[in-house]
């Protein structure tokens, strides 16, 4: 076993990426890539710090919560999580983020870069209330590249099968997991407990 260090050693290992893997690389949002936006209830948010730390962070809502204002801007709220704001505070100190959007059934997926700020501008949260809800912040997503993924992972993980499903209960709940994690006195909180919370604030 040997440790690959060097693009060349990369290069003896895999062949040379198909004319079509090369061209299908974007600096804009096309309409199909448009549409894909549009019809994805989840996409995952990857930013870095200057300090080399890296994150990757869930953002989710109904089909099209993320807004496509023109082929080179995306606009995402930033809806209630558990404000560590990890994603947040990487984007301050260094704006480059990659972006993977998903659709329930489609084994392709979409893959999104370039640079993101953070806005508070009171009118643009406001359009994305929801009821008395809105989003304390927004990401504003200036497009340098996008690109459609296969969907060989998706196919080999099998994501969208049905008997590929995972029942909630192999795992223990995430109240268990944690007060084992942390070392809580307080009782593990139950699954159902963490759902109805969960809802209360979901935006």
């Amino acid at each position: 076993m040997a440790r690959i260090d060097s693009r060349e050693a990369l290069g003896r290992l895999y062949k040379a990426p198909s004319e079509r893997a090369r061209l299908k690389q974007l600096d804009r949002l096309d309409r199909h890539c448009r549409r894909f936006v549009e019809l994805s209830p989840l996409a995952i948010l990857a930013s870095a710090s200057p300090a080399g730390g890296q994150d990757v962070s869930p953002r989710g809502g109904v089909p099209g919560f993320v807004r496509v204002l023109d082929e080179r801007t995306l606009v995402i709220p930033d809806r209630p999580g558990n404000n560590r704001i990890d994603s947040l505070a990487n984007l301050v100190a260094c704006p480059e983020v990659a972006l993977l959007f998903l659709v329930p059934g489609v084994d392709e997926l979409l893959r999104v870069a370039g640079t993101a700020e953070i806005r508070d501008d009171a009118e643009l949260c406001q359009s994305f209330a929801v009821g008395e809800r809105r989003p304390a912040t927004v990401l504003l997503v200036h497009v340098r590249e996008a690109f459609l993924h296969c969907g060989k992972a998706l196919m080999r993980a099998r994501l969208w099968e049905a008997d590929a499903k995972v029942e909630r209960a192999s795992l223990p709940s995430m109240g268990e997991m944690l007060k084992e994690q942390i070392g809580l006195s307080a009782p593990a909180e139950s699954q159902a407990d963490m759902l109805a919370r969960y809802r209360e604030n979901l935006y």
